[in-house]
């Protein structure tokens, strides 16, 4: 077990509330502490009699969501700066202009997800992309929903688990902390499969772009020297017609 849960259970066995919200909002920001066996711990003190559960959840989604929101406004005042200066010129390798704003365009697409899934199964990665939200300038209010929808999912669990399983919650702690890194495990793969299929089916599209590319160049050839006949005929009919012209106004002269 973490050696920081000890520490932490007997604060919140001392001062209750508050130390649960403080030690949630730090967390959320990005400090990293062992909020999910807290919760366990939380959610086991109110089946005995110490806590009430409702104010449990209540007092942990504020601070999860007061923590994210620290985190996100403090991406929007520093990250965007550091953002603007990247693209401007290509500051660092790898990083041009146009990377930089495919990733904007991408977020601002794609980042609701990110900022729900971060909540929920990949907690770990939930203050980095609060300040990736603030720095790409991605709307607060959608944020906002992301934000509590993921963590009221991902708050609950722990605490009925721990609620329900009362003195047990350290063994239902390890089978959580298995299943959050084998879950980390099938996203990431999951997400690795999907880039190479899409890399191969670009692959396969560029390279049938480049056989019918090929494939009518024969044609191309073909009608352009089909043209060129064409004018050089009208070449020689031109040229002949002038000499006929020619000849004739000889011959008239010579009559004269």
């Amino acid at each position: 077990m973490n050696t920081l849960v000890p520490l932490l259970l007997s604060w919140l066995q001392l001062y209750g509330y508050p130390v649960l919200w403080i030690c949630i909002c730090i967390a959320a920001v990005g400090a990293p502490l062992p909020i999910g066996l807290l919760l366990l711990a939380a959610g086991a003190f109110a089946a005995l009699g110490d806590f009430n559960l409702a104010l449990l959840f209540i007092t942990a989604l504020s601070a999860s969501v007061s923590g994210d929101s620290l985190g996100y406004f403090i991406g929007r005042k520093v990250g965007t700066r550091v953002i603007a200066w990247l693209s401007q010129t290509r500051r660092i390798r790898f990083l041009s202009p146009k990377v930089i704003a495919r990733s904007q365009e991408y977020f601002q697409r794609r980042g609701i997800w990110a900022i729900f899934l971060t909540r929920c199964l990949l907690p770990a990665l939930g203050g980095t992309t609060n300040i990736l939200a603030g720095a790409e300038s991605f709307p607060y209010r959608k944020f906002l929903l992301a934000d509590i929808l993921g963590e009221a999912l991902g708050i609950a669990p722990p605490l009925i688990l721990g609620f329900i399983f009362g003195a047990s919650w350290e063994a239902v702690g390890d089978v959580l902390t298995t299943i959050s890194i084998l879950t980390a495990i099938l996203l990431i793969a999951g997400y690795l499969v999907v880039l190479l299929l899409r890399t191969f089916h670009r692959m396969r599209t560029g390279r049938s772009e480049t056989t019918a590319a090929t494939s009518t160049k024969p044609e191309e050839f073909q009608m352009a020297s089909s043209e060129l006949t064409i004018t050089t005929k009208k070449l020689q009919q031109g040229t002949e017609s002038e000499n006929d012209s020619i000849s004739c106004h000889f011959k008239k002269g010579s009559n004269v």
